[in-house]
């Protein structure tokens, strides 16, 4: 089996992040590899506030030819950044991530929100045409900053969804190549 294109993309406002540790570590986790591509949303600057920049372009480019994609936030009132809601918009509805896998990962600072990715994020995924084969992953920013892969419940995640993401991103790829 040839290697996935495994993407990133972080909607955290602060750039460098754990959002941004934790993503590239469940990215090469379930991919069972290295990431090929890195997006720390912040660094598109102004360019997200419109349409046409070509920096943006370019990344909308990137993220819409993986096979694997995690996508990633910090929760905020109990759902994803705005950042990142900004960089979702520019891509089309229904087809700009189509044949592409996607995991909703979020962190936050309790399990009072750890429905979030299911509820806020995989739906709009799922409307910009990603599979989205598993439950979203919810993680404490603190257990992912102490422990990173060796975190609990990211470790279960990968454990019990690894393999279906996988397939499902490598079905994704055949799709898109047909």
């Amino acid at each position: 089996m040839t290697a996935l294109r495994t993407v990133v993309v972080v909607g955290n406002p602060k750039p460098a992040s754990r959002t941004l540790t934790a993503a590239v570590t469940a990215a090469e986790l379930l991919a069972q590899g290295p990431v090929d591509h890195v997006l720390d949303v912040t660094t598109l600057g102004p360019g997200l506030l419109g349409w046409g920049d070509p920096t943006v372009q370019q990344a909308v480019t990137d993220v819409a030819t993986a096979d694997l994609l995690v996508v990633a936030s910090p929760t905020y009132k109990a759902t994803y950044t705005g950042l990142l809601k900004l960089f979702l918009d520019q891509f089309a509805g229904g087809e700009g991530l189509r044949g592409v896998t996607a995991v909703p990962l979020m962190l936050g600072a309790a399990p009072t929100h750890a429905l979030a990715p299911d509820l806020t994020l995989k739906p709009v995924l799922a409307e910009l045409g990603a599979a989205c084969p598993a439950p979203g992953l919810y993680l404490i920013d603190k257990d992912a900053e102490a422990n990173g892969a060796d975190t609990p419940a990211l470790a279960a995640y990968v454990e019990r969804w690894g393999a279906t993401v996988r397939a499902t991103a490598s079905a994704g790829r055949e799709t898109r190549s047909a």
